[in-house]
């Protein structure tokens, strides 16, 4: 069940990524780039239509909304540039897969840094 789900979010996530590549291209239909344009900014910002806070309700949006729109927009792209842009995402995805790898190399050089300005600050104090 779980890897369903994993799945599934990766999915929506190459979906979202492609639909963003796929708004810039000026073979789009108007009505396409208006929706997919909506979607994707939806997707990315901070700020709900149903604030988060709010049981059951906030997060209803996120599980509604969002599928509704990346479906929506599927559906009105052109077949070949929707498979041409959902590869594109998974090649640009996969790629940065490695930058993971690097942030976790800088995320340990900080937590070095701060254990010795830690030490100092204790031994100027002893």
């Amino acid at each position: 069940m779980l890897q369903k789900w994993k799945a599934f979010v990766r999915r929506l996530k190459e979906d979202i990524y492609s639909l963003y590549l796929a708004a810039r291209d000026p073979r789009m239909p108007f009505m396409a780039k208006v929706v997919v344009v909506l979607t994707v900014a939806y997707a990315f910002s901070p700020i709900d239509l149903i604030p988060d806070f709010i049981p059951i309700l906030g997060y209803l949006d996120d599980l509604v909304l969002l599928p509704l729109g990346i479906w929506l927009s599927i559906k009105l792209i052109p077949e070949h540039l929707l498979l041409h842009y959902r590869q594109k995402a998974r090649e640009q995805i996969h790629r940065h897969r490695s930058n993971y790898i690097m942030a976790g190399v800088i995320v340990v050089v900080w937590l070095l840094v701060g254990y010795l300005f830690y030490q100092a600050y204790i031994q100027q104090l002893e």
